[in-house]
């Protein structure tokens, strides 16, 4: 591992996102958990400085604020801009004379005397057992909490896995002319990633709708959802692929943080191919990227126009299509699969499964999704030669 990568680790391990999605339901377990463990401060300076004849008030005074300090890291680090830490930073510099300062304070008010070393020590030692035992009850009770909130929410992505496999289509789809592999593996339990493949049960024809929304997890994986919901509903009424990109930019647009890029297509029974982009990664036809122009993503902005190219497929030609987690799989070393690598690969990978594995042991960073249609022969069809590209 280089240096680099031990640096980005070590900065993800001090991260206090966790802390953030905590409720203050669960929270104020952790914060008491952490003054209990915290005040134990104010009985080691009785042992260690004092050897126990410290003011039993005094000890008590100097546990409580080293106690409500610690808490007030957890409580800004939580709930407050991580601005808030410069001036706990501060703190700390003055928090000994704070110590000092009230201590004294309580000693003069109220005329205490130093106890007696041995009744101290003992004052001390039970102290310490006290407040870690506390510390260890509360620790415990919102581990508990966590646990059955983490043990929830892998329910609930574990029953998101399996809507998202069903409304996966079948891995293979033939028709006549037509033969359609697909290979999805998502980065987590749910995906980003999503693709439909809807034959019409008349013409022969086939239309293919792929796509990558934006985010991860459980969201990402709800949006999908709505995004095949509204593939299938709208596929019944037109075939047109810029229509049907049309439809999803309205679903999407005006929706918080809901944007996807995303490709359809469709193949005429003659090999005939209308092809609609929106910001998704060019399909590679036999194992060239078509010079699609850039469109916006699905979401932007109302009534963006998606990038449009026509073309026919010929007998043998082989049209593969992609999303951006093959191009970004990542080695150890942190570099990029890239397109120069996708494109030497397509010179001799004969399969959506070649493909998706080469890249998925590369180092998988995203949700991985090729498709593979391949145009096979026509009985009574003699089309042969190049496909050809027009705009």
């Amino acid at each position: 591992m280089t240096a680099k990568g031990k640096l980005w680790r070590l900065k993800y391990l001090i991260h206090s996102e966790h802390l953030q999605g905590v409720p203050f339901k669960r929270l104020w377990l952790q914060l008491i958990a952490v003054f209990f463990l915290f005040s134990v401060v104010g009985f080691v300076v009785d042992l260690v400085y004092a050897k126990g004849q410290m003011q039993y008030a005094a000890v008590l005074a100097i546990a409580t604020i080293s106690g409500l300090n610690a808490m007030l890291w957890v409580f800004v680090l939580a709930r407050l801009p991580k601005a808030f830490v410069l001036l706990l930073i501060v703190l700390q510099c003055f928090l000994g004379s704070i110590d000092t300062g009230i201590a004294n304070w309580m000693i003069g008010t109220f005329n205490l005397q130093p106890v007696p070393s041995e009744r101290g020590i003992d004052f001390a030692a039970i102290g310490i057992l006290s407040v870690l035992i506390l510390s260890y009850i509360f620790s415990i009770s919102y581990l508990r909490s966590l646990g059955r909130e983490s043990f929830r929410m892998h329910n609930e992505l574990a029953q998101a896995q399996e809507v998202q496999q069903l409304i996966l289509p079948e891995s293979r789809l033939a028709l006549p002319g037509l033969v359609v592999e697909s290979e999805y593996r998502p980065a987590r339990e749910v995906g980003g990633d999503f693709f439909q493949m809807i034959p019409h049960r008349t013409d022969g024809s086939l239309l293919i709708v792929a796509g990558d929304v934006a985010g991860k997890g459980l969201k990402a994986g709800m949006l999908v959802a709505l995004m095949v919901g509204a593939i299938r509903t709208a596929a019944q009424y037109v075939s047109d692929p810029t229509a049907v990109l049309g439809t999803l930019n309205l679903l999407l647009v005006g929706r918080s943080d809901a944007q996807a890029t995303c490709l359809a297509l469709h193949i005429s029974n003659d090999g005939a191919v209308t092809l609609a982009n929106a910001g998704h990664i060019a399909p590679y036809l036999n194992g060239e990227p078509l010079p699609m122009e850039g469109a916006l993503p699905l979401g932007m902005i109302e009534g963006a126009e998606s990038s449009v190219m026509h073309f026919r497929m010929k007998d043998g030609d082989r049209l593969m299509l992609m999303s951006d987690g093959v191009a970004e799989a990542m080695d150890d070393d942190g570099q990029l699969f890239g397109f120069e690598r996708v494109h030497q690969l397509l010179r001799t990978a004969q399969s959506a499964t070649e493909v998706a594995s080469a890249a998925q042991m590369f180092g998988q960073e995203d949700d991985i999704s090729v498709i593979s249609i391949s145009r096979t022969a026509v009985p009574g069809n003699s089309g042969n030669g190049r496909a050809q590209i027009t705009h």
